[in-house]
């Protein structure tokens, strides 16, 4: 049974830091793209940051581009997503995915979901 568990503190001021992680079991982790997509209340999900394989190629939403930066590690079958200069409408609640197209950037290209964490940032 494939499972996906993010986890990461949920509340913080605008202009600050926060570490979100997502750990991968029941596949083999270092086959999959996996990214982080974000559903604000009342907007569609966007798709935020996305990683290849190995970790070699990002790609990443003009929205968050310069401020958000994702990373893996294969060995621990977890991949993190470190978001900083954060801003209110950076406010949502996010999931991790895993699929095997890279760059994918639609839902059904994923074939596994996290259960979501809520970030909230204050301003």
């Amino acid at each position: 049974q494939v499972q996906l568990v993010e986890s990461g503190v949920g509340l913080v001021q605008a202009g600050g830091s926060l570490r979100l992680s997502c750990a991968a079991s029941g596949l083999t982790f270092s086959t999959y793209v996996m990214c982080w997509v974000r559903q604000a209340p009342g907007k569609e999900r966007e798709f935020a940051v996305a990683i290849d394989w190995s970790g070699a190629s990002t790609y990443y939403a003009d929205s968050v581009k310069g401020r958000f930066t994702i990373s893996r590690d294969n060995a621990k079958n977890t991949v993190f997503l470190q978001m900083s200069s954060l801003k209110y409408e950076d406010t949502a609640i996010y999931y991790c995915a895993a699929g095997k197209k890279y760059v994918a950037l639609r839902e059904y290209e994923y074939d596994y979901w996290g259960q979501g964490t809520q970030v909230t940032v204050s301003s």
